[in-house]
């Protein structure tokens, strides 16, 4: 994939625009309050749970996991992030997420970046982090898992990303009561969710998007 552009979105916060895809990684209306609104409020908050496996389809920026850490409070956090392709670490490097969120915190959102693959890492005393460079639909996911960020790119960009078979993996791995949240309310993507056995609501969206989805599995 060609190399990703830092553009600025309405709050003021980066995101990232890859030109063959002619996509952005989050909304233009606002990276962070994109983020908090459909991961952390819908998701995160959403679970009264002491302890949370989080399954991430799309590290991207690390913009997700940045967030979680930050508003997990004293619930313990195991977070397991998948991405075929990592963001180049000097791109990284100029992302301005730490600036906004927590200039205390900045440090973190490196080092969430800069720990290798493929094994787990104790970044916080309740958060540990472990990314794996894959493809969604190779991988292999225990049935552990209490809530799932769906962050891939949207659906008539990649629409691979979006079939059954990766649903019906994203329900196989979560426990029951699991959750998915993601930023997608299209019908065809809901339909998909409800046949392999998910419920879904649709929940207001943040600023410039007028709905999102959450899933549970009962």
């Amino acid at each position: 994939m060609s190399k990703a552009e830092i553009k600025i979105s309405k709050d003021g916060s980066h995101t990232l625009f890859v030109p063959e895809l002619n996509e952005h990684y989050h909304s233009t209306n606002g990276a962070i309050q994109e983020s908090l609104h459909v991961f952390i409020e819908a998701g995160l908050k959403h679970l009264n749970l002491d302890k949370i496996n989080i399954l991430e389809f799309g590290f991207g920026t690390g913009l997700n996991a940045f967030l979680t850490a930050i508003h997990k409070g004293d619930k313990e956090i195991h977070y397991h992030s998948m991405e075929k392709y990592p963001i180049e670490s000097s791109t990284i490097k100029e992302l301005n997420y730490g600036d906004i969120v927590d200039p205390n915190k900045k440090e973190l959102f490196q080092q969430l970046h800069q720990v290798s693959w493929e094994e787990e890492h104790k970044l916080e005393y309740n958060f540990s982090l472990k990314k794996q460079q894959c493809d969604f639909k190779d991988v292999v996911l225990e049935p552990k898992y209490n809530l799932i960020y769906f962050d891939a790119f949207a659906p008539e960009i990649q629409p691979k990303l979006w079939s059954k078979e990766i649903f019906e993996k994203a329900y196989k791995s979560l426990v029951s009561g699991g959750v998915l949240t993601t930023y997608c309310a299209k019908g065809v993507v809901r339909r998909t969710m409800q046949e392999v056995g998910f419920t879904v609501e649709r929940l207001q969206g943040p600023p410039g998007k007028r709905q999102i989805m959450r899933a549970i599995k009962q």
